[in-house]
């Protein structure tokens, strides 16, 4: 006889399943788009620069704290950005003495066309979906995310 904590227990453990290909398939996904701009970028780099495109310039310091990384790593992983033409340094205004990292436009652009692709091939894909089946998904994600970060 199947008992509730049972059956909550195998829904998790579903969840759990389904979480799973999803993040090998975001993990393939990153490397894929990290390629499309630009051959020699690494997927963790690829995070990086996407959040500066995003955020706009800012400081390695607050880069190593929105990743919880030293920064060290940032470092290295910008000189590749920088050594890759995908991010710019520049003086800060504020103080002189610190850097400003920033994405360069050529990796915006890249960026860009990057994100209308694969949106357009995530709606080839869900395009049987109705807009209130994706947007009842996007809100129980949004949830799940959520409930996870408190």
């Amino acid at each position: 006889m199947r008992t509730a904590t049972t059956a909550r227990a195998d829904l998790l453990g579903g969840l759990e399943e389904e979480v799973g290909v999803m993040i090998r398939r975001i993990r393939r996904v990153i490397g894929e788009r990290a390629r499309a701009v630009h051959p020699d970028l690494q997927s963790s780099s690829y995070l990086m620069l996407s959040w500066l495109a995003q955020r706009g310039p800012q400081r390695s310091s607050a880069m190593a704290e929105a990743f919880g990384i030293d920064k060290g790593a940032i470092s290295r992983q910008v000189q590749h950005l920088v050594d890759l033409g995908l991010v710019d340094r520049t003086p800060d205004p504020a103080d002189g003495r610190a850097t400003l990292v920033s994405a360069s436009v050529d990796a915006g652009a890249r960026l860009a066309e990057v994100k209308d692709d694969r949106r357009r091939w995530l709606d080839d894909r869900l395009g049987d979906w109705p807009d209130a089946d994706l947007s009842e998904f996007v809100r129980l994600l949004g949830r799940y995310n959520a409930a996870l970060d408190a």
